[in-house]
């Protein structure tokens, strides 16, 4: 008190906060002090005033003061200018002051990254008397960047001036970069989850739904929330549902931390996809487990893919299994196929000529099943060339008018005018034409014992392509075998069928670049489309459908007197073909082996060597060279004989050679044609 006369003194008046301890207390008391001086003189005489016990007041104050120290949020004072009039330490070291005193040498709207964000604040709490929670970014003293959320009180007088605004604001920096880290994680987990070929789910302990990714609409056309809730397995086949339950009991028993399986699952269209399932525990912070994660990947088309791979390997080896055994087929029906001829040619009455006729007519039957058999197996890849697909048609009804016409069917086809050509192969185009009409024809008879069937073939332009169509009015295909009637040796012709006829057409017509397609006519019977691409750039050419038989002079005539060297492992077939060729006025010698046919010409000369290619010892080609070796230009014209897939490449240069090659099993008088268009007097060049 001693140190207050001064003032007192010199300014008449004091007024303060003064501690006392008063008697029989320890602890002192604040008492709120107005003293006024009495001068007498000019000296100070008396002192007058009052004292008021203000001690728990200030006890409050000073909580409250240690209180805002103590706090890790920032607590502020400022006028609406921007002056700062007190803060607490957090604040003073969140925006990386020394000291308060340094803090108030810098105005508030210095101190924000943005002062429109301040001058918002302002107006808002001066509108509204006080924000909350507003996200405000900060700049420090060292420049860099503090995120805050600020809430302000505007204090004003008993006149609602406004004195100063006060608030806090909270660091929350790294929160936000927590925040900002996280949405990142999300961010790139959702995008994850996008663009995974699987579809994720997420499933509760009782096999409810509580995630579903989108990818669930591309693979069962569904959206994600129609299953979020509901319980696993309502989609899927009924015998696949005891694979769930079974899932969903071993993972969360902790029975197995892994399962996979394969389900059906119908996809909203109706359609049945395969779904590999794969499936792990969900455990909480505490490792229990919550829920099970799982994925589905769609490999509905893989699984086909793979079957249809073990099926062509199958299918290879089945392949190289007939072309053994039809190469083994054909020299015996060559045989047979010859002995019949010779017998129905000697054949003195109607009784014998029948029984050769049966005879022949089941060896060709047999011969073209081993070649339907080799065809399957090696299709050819001979070069294409362009074609009319009018001349194509025409030709393979004229190769089965006989049948049809036995068969009492009409067939109304309109040749088509000027069309695109088609680029393929003839004669294996012809044979899909061809089996197809003798499809129709074997439908129809069974159909109508007695009544007159008909077969209409029409020819279009479809999207530069050239469409075939056969429709027939037989007893079509049942619904259950339409998607059947293209599998290897499926046939409804029991006895009988090979079951590879079309086999063969969708062989060969997808080899050429199209399709071939089967349905039911609304009306009874069956259609056959059967689409070509046309040749790139080709032309309309003007056409003539209408078949023209070959004209020859009778091979008895032609081959009369002519020498011809047959050369050939197969005793039978030597025999056959000195008695046939013979039996025509042919001079004929037969030797077993190449190196016989060498020791025969090397004195003896023929006009014709007749020979099978695949001789022991040395092959048809070897011998072929050798022959024009010793020979030169008096060489003889060969023709091969052979077991293999006459189509195949490896035959095409012999023939660019001029050395025709037919194919056993073969017909006597087939070959005689052969030899007859040989034996042609050649048009000398022109000069």
């Amino acid at each position: 008190m001693r140190g207050l006369l001064p003032k007192l003194a010199a300014s008449g008046t004091w007024s303060g906060i003064v501690p006392i301890v008063l008697k029989n207390e320890k602890n002192p008391r604040f008492f709120s002090v107005w003293l006024q001086a009495v001068a007498e003189q000019g000296n100070v005489a008396d002192v007058i005033g009052w004292a008021r016990d203000v001690t728990e007041q200030q006890e409050s104050e000073m909580r409250f003061t240690q209180f805002v120290e103590s706090l890790s949020t920032g607590v502020f004072f400022s006028t609406s200018e921007g002056e700062i009039l007190d803060a607490n330490p957090a604040l003073v070291k969140m925006w990386g002051f020394e000291s308060l005193d340094d803090l108030k040498k810098y105005n508030a709207r210095d101190l924000y990254a943005n002062p429109e964000q301040r001058a918002q604040l302002v107006r808002d709490t001066s509108a509204n008397g006080s924000v909350q929670d507003r996200e405000i970014t900060y700049r420090r003293k060292d420049g860099s960047f503090m995120q805050g959320r600020a809430s302000a009180l505007a204090i004003r007088d008993h006149a609602g001036r406004l004195l100063r605004f006060q608030g806090t604001i909270v660091d929350v920096t790294d929160r936000v970069e927590i925040e900002r880290k996280l949405h990142r994680e999300q961010e790139f987990v959702r995008r994850l989850i996008e663009c995974f070929p699987d579809l994720i789910v997420v499933l509760d302990r009782e096999g409810r739904f509580t995630y579903v990714s989108d990818r669930i609409q591309a693979v069962l056309g569904v959206r994600p929330e129609e299953y979020v809730g509901k319980h696993l397995g309502q989609r899927v086949g009924p015998g696949d549902r005891e694979k769930f339950v079974d899932l969903v009991e071993s993972i969360v028993s902790g029975r197995k931390s892994h399962v996979q399986t394969e389900v059906r699952a119908r996809h909203a269209d109706g359609t049945w996809k395969v779904l590999r399932i794969s499936a792990s525990p969900l455990y909480d912070e505490n490792g229990k487990i919550t829920g099970i994660v799982s994925s589905g990947l769609d490999v509905t088309e893989s699984l086909m893919i793979e079957q249809q791979l073990a099926q062509k390997e199958k299918f290879a080896a089945m392949g190289e299994m007939m072309v053994g055994t039809a190469h083994e087929l054909n020299n015996p029906l060559a045989a047979i196929l010859g002995i019949a001829e010779l017998l129905r040619e000697q054949a003195t009455d109607a009784a014998a000529r029948r029984r050769a006729d049966l005879v022949l007519e089941q060896a060709r039957r047999a011969a073209n099943i081993v070649q339907n058999l080799l065809t399957f197996s090696r299709r050819p890849t001979g070069a294409h060339s362009k074609l009319d697909a009018g001349q194509i048609i025409a030709k393979a009804l004229q190769s089965q008018s006989e049948l049809l016409r036995q068969a009492n069917i009409e067939v109304e086809y309109e040749p088509p005018g000027a069309l695109p050509s088609v680029d393929g192969d003839e004669k294996l185009l012809v044979q899909v034409y061809s089996n197809i009409i003798k499809n129709a024809a074997q439908s129809i008879a069974s159909a109508r014992e007695n009544g007159t069937g008909k077969l209409t073939v029409t020819v279009t332009l479809v999207d530069k392509a050239i469409r075939v169509t056969f429709a027939d009015n037989g007893g079509g295909i049942p619904p259950e075998n339409m998607g059947k009637i293209f599998d290897p040796f499926f046939t409804t012709k029991r006895p009988g069928g090979s079951g590879l006829g079309l086999t063969l057409c969708h062989a060969i017509v997808k080899e050429h670049g199209g399709r071939i397609e089967a349905e039911s006519s609304p009306g009874g019977g069956a259609v056959f489309h059967v689409t070509l691409p046309i040749s790139p750039g080709s032309a309309v050419p003007a056409q003539d459908t209408s078949p023209s038989a070959r004209e020859s002079s009778p091979a008895g005539e032609t081959l009369q007197g002519h020498a011809v060297l047959v050369v050939d492992d197969e005793e039978a077939i030597r025999e056959i073909l000195v008695d046939g060729l013979s039996a025509r006025g042919m001079a004929v010698h037969a030797v077993g082996s190449a190196a016989e046919a060498l020791s025969y010409l090397a004195s003896n000369s023929c006009e014709i060597i007749i020979s099978d290619f695949n001789l022991p010892g040395m092959g048809g080609e070897e011998f072929s060279r050798e022959v024009r070796a010793r020979m030169g230009n008096q060489s003889p014209r060969l023709v091969f004989i052979t077991g293999e897939l006459v189509g195949d490449d490896e035959f095409a240069r012999f023939r660019d050679e001029g050395s025709p090659i037919l194919q056993k099993p073969f017909h006597v008088a087939a070959l005689a044609d052969l030899l007859t268009e040989l034996l042609q007097p050649q048009p000398s060049p022109a000069s």
